[in-house]
């Protein structure tokens, strides 16, 4: 069996599972954020009606709804807190950063564990060697609350090899927009994707913590990445809590192999309606502006705050564009303060947020009218997403991002590198 397989079948109390099969397995850990834990508290108090039964592994993180910006949004956080001192659960209040960031830096995402989500990004967590999976707000996530346990179908795996070696100016997250779209958005559905290879193998956490974030948008059920002691030293920096390091046996069987080399990838850029829609920077590159974010689910890294300074740093934003910074935790704050990134970005013209998970679906920020286009780190591009469905939302890397803030529209960071 591979890492999936052997992880549903423990949790469900089996000696092996096969693709295919349906178990109710144990739930470690149920997060959820300030949107999708207010509609599902009120599933479980009005409908499913019966006791938590594991407080202790459900998470709640205020990273939408950060700085309220109406009465009403104000009382759904406040009955967001009420619910989470009834039901004795943890709750992170608004500035404590992204929900899956929280979810890692306070120990709650362990290797060889469980974990299910009210967020469709959850599979991000496969990077730590778990099985993790999003849950319909109504639906499943309503009743792990009450058992500890869901039902999945074990899903057939695809593996996926990358090697080589990044040009200059080509990060990680050029490499996971443009595998994207080369599984095609629908071209693993209900698949568990492995990532692995020497290139993934050689990147740091936070950086192979984006390529199982691209799994729902590939159809996919899961996405993981093999345990090893870098996973093992990372998870120690946060939580003293035992966990089981589970890795697939060798004669492991997969229903794909598919293999990528990355040497000669450039800039990439996902442009609007869809994250399909990649290519190139130098495809988009002079199509202007107005905002750029780092921010997301899978932005506002110490590592993209980095990207953006080194661009930055001694230069200006363009007139009339708008670069808002999102940390995606309190502790990336403080190490880009330690580090004098602030400083460096704000004088460069930026604008610093709480950390949280920024303009994601224009709540608090970001909204742009019809006529406006955004480039940023988030993991979406939808039309509507951030303010009228007419606006475009390009995304890249930190580095592109930075350029196209400087220039005022899509450009090519390897012209600001030196």
């Amino acid at each position: 069996m591979n890492l999936v397989e052997k992880i549903l079948a423990k949790a469900s109390g089996r000696t092996t599972v096969r693709p295919g099969d349906v178990v109710v397995a144990n739930v470690d850990c149920l997060l959820l954020h300030d949107l999708s834990g207010y509609i599902t508290s009120r599933v479980f108090e009005n409908e499913v009606r019966r006791p938590m039964r594991y407080p202790e592994r459900v998470v709640m993180v205020f990273d939408h709804h950060f700085s309220p910006p109406s009465e009403e949004r104000a009382r759904m956080l406040e009955e967001n807190r009420a619910f989470a001192r009834r039901h004795g659960i943890h709750l992170f209040d608004c500035g404590s950063g992204n929900i899956h960031h929280v979810g890692v830096r306070k120990g709650f995402v362990r290797p060889g564990t469980i974990v299910v989500g009210s967020d469709s990004h959850t599979p991000v967590h496969g990077a730590l060697g778990c099985f993790a999976a999003g849950l319909g707000n109504n639906s499943h996530a309503g009743t792990v609350m009450p058992f500890g346990k869901a039902w999945f179908r074990v899903p057939e795996t695809i593996r996926i090899e990358l090697s080589g070696t990044q040009k200059k100016g080509v990060v990680p997250r050029d490499a996971a927009l443009w595998l994207t779209g080369q599984i095609g958005e629908g071209g693993a559905v209900y698949k568990a994707l492995q990532f692995a290879g020497p290139f993934i193998k050689e990147l740091e956490m936070w950086d192979r913590w984006l390529f199982p974030l691209i799994t729902i948008d590939v159809g996919g059920k899961c996405g993981f990445i093999e345990p090893d002691e870098k996973t093992i030293d990372f998870v120690r920096s946060f939580t003293k809590e035992p966990f089981d390091v589970i890795t697939s046996d060798e004669d492991a069987e997969y229903v794909e192999l598919r293999t990528y080399d990355i040497s000669d990838l450039e800039p990439q850029i996902a442009a609007s309606p869809t994250l399909g829609n990649v290519g190139p920077v130098g495809k988009f590159a002079g199509a202007p502006v107005q905002w750029a974010e780092l921010g997301g689910h899978g932005g506002g890294r110490l590592q993209d705050i980095r990207q953006a300074a080194e661009i930055l740093r001694g230069r200006k934003i363009a007139p009339g564009v708008k670069f808002n910074i999102v940390p995606s935790s309190r502790e990336v704050f403080t190490e880009a303060c330690q580090e004098g990134l602030v400083q460096t970005l704000h004088e460069a013209g930026c604008t610093w947020f709480p950390p949280s998970t920024g303009s994601n679906q224009a709540i608090n920020m970001g909204a742009m009218a019809n006529t406006e286009a955004m480039v940023s780190t988030h993991a979406r591009n939808f039309p509507g997403r951030n303010g009228s469905p007419e606006a475009k939302m390009y995304l890249g890397s930190a580095y592109t991002v930075a350029a196209s803030a400087l220039a005022g529209k899509i450009a090519d960071p390897r012209a600001y590198l030196v």
